[in-house]
C-alpha cells in the first residue's frame, strides 16, 4: 500500500515514524499495518464525520509504540504518552483533540465500541484490518453502522490479504 500523505499526516511525519519504530516493519503491526488503517479511517471520517485529523493521527501512531507482536498490554498506554510529546513538534491539536487521540490510543485494543464518534472511527479503522491476522471483522465488535456494513468489512477484507475484489 502506498502512503497518501495529508495535511495532518505529512511525508516527513510518516518517514520519522516508520524510522523510530523499534520494532521494526516485518510483522502485523508495522506501517503496512498503519497504512491499511490509514486507508479505512479516512473511509470511516468521510461516512461518518468523525474528526479526519484524529483519525489520521490515530493511524499511524497507534501501534508506533508496541515492543513485540505478540502479547503487549501497555502498548497503548506508550502511544498516548508518544502522541503527547509529537504534539507541538509533528502537529497542533486542540487539548480537546489531543485528550481523544490519547483515549483511542490507550483503549484501542480492549474491544469497547461505545466511545465518542470520532474514537468509535479510529477503532474501527484498526479492527477493520484483523483480515491481516486472520480474522474476518465481526460486526459486533465494529462501533460504527458504516463501518459495520458487509461491503466495508469484505473491501477491508480483502485489502488486508492484498487481494481486491473485481468491481462488477
Amino acid at each position: 500500500m502506498v502512503f497518501e500523505p495529508s495535511e495532518t499526516v505529512t511525508q516527513a511525519f510518516f518517514n520519522h515514524l516508520v524510522t523510530s519504530h523499534s520494532l521494526g516493519h516485518h510483522g502485523f503491526h508495522g506501517k503496512d499495518h498503519w497504512l491499511r488503517v490509514l486507508r479505512n479511517g479516512r473511509e470511516v471520517a468521510s461516512a461518518t464525520g468523525a474528526n479526519l485529523r484524529i483519525v489520521e493521527l490515530f493511524a499511524i501512531i497507534h501501534d508506533s509504540k508496541r515492543e513485540n507482536e505478540d502479547h503487549d498490554p501497555n502498548h497503548g498506554r506508550r502511544a498516548a504518552e508518544y502522541a503527547r510529546t509529537l504534539q507541538g513538534v509533528w502537529f497542533s491539536l486542540e487539548n480537546a483533540e489531543l485528550e481523544l487521540l490519547c483515549h483511542a490510543c490507550l483503549l484501542h485494543s480492549d474491544g469497547f465500541t461505545q466511545a465518542d464518534l470520532t474514537v468509535q472511527a479510529c477503532w474501527d479503522a484498526d479492527r477493520l484490518d484483523l483480515g491481516r491476522v486472520g480474522i474476518k471483522p465481526d460486526p459486533r465488535y465494529l462501533c460504527t453502522s458504516h463501518a459495520k456494513q458487509s461491503h466495508v468489512i469484505d473491501a477491508a477484507f480483502d485489502r488486508s490479504h492484498g487481494v481486491s475484489r473485481r468491481q462488477n
